[in-house]
């Protein structure tokens, strides 16, 4: 009489998912694409919410990862945040791949409100030559601070 062999990985607990208490990455990264594109028009979750049917926790809920989007939903939420539904999987990291440290700082550091309030207030600048002038600015005041400079908040 043979014993059934099965392979060890048949029996693996999942990483993530439905049972495990943590979302699954891509979930996490349409999320997070979500709320940058939410965050760059100036709209709050309640008016993404109000223009799904949702509620505001259900919008947190998606952009947080803990909840997935629906095909469906994707794309509503792609025509009301006015982006074709590939933007929502932009710089997805392929399955597996690790990611540097350096390169999940950048990450994390674009997705702060602050960062994104700056891009969406920069695009707001309706003068091309000031915008420059701001952008000329800021490079300035980086390079001054990268190089032991003063800056406010420093003592």
């Amino acid at each position: 009489m043979r014993a059934s062999v099965k392979p060890a990985a048949a029996h693996a607990a999942p990483a993530y998912g439905r049972g495990t208490g943590v979302p699954n990455p891509i979930d996490i990264h349409v999320g997070k694409r979500i709320r940058t594109r939410r965050l760059l028009l100036g709209m709050n979750q309640e008016t993404l919410a109000n223009g799904l049917g949702l509620t505001f926790q259900q919008v947190q809920k998606y952009e947080g990862g803990a909840n997935r989007v629906s095909a469906s939903r994707l794309s509503a939420m792609a025509e009301i945040l006015a982006v074709p539904i590939s933007y929502f999987f932009g710089d997805l990291p392929a399955a597996n791949a690790e990611i540097s440290s350096e390169e999940k700082a950048r990450r994390e550091q674009l997705e702060r409100p602050e960062t994104i309030e700056l891009i969406r207030l920069y695009y707001a600048i309706p003068d091309p030559t000031v915008r420059h002038q701001f952008l000329e600015m800021v490079k300035a005041v980086a390079q001054s601070v990268g190089q032991g400079g003063k800056h406010a908040g420093t003592k």
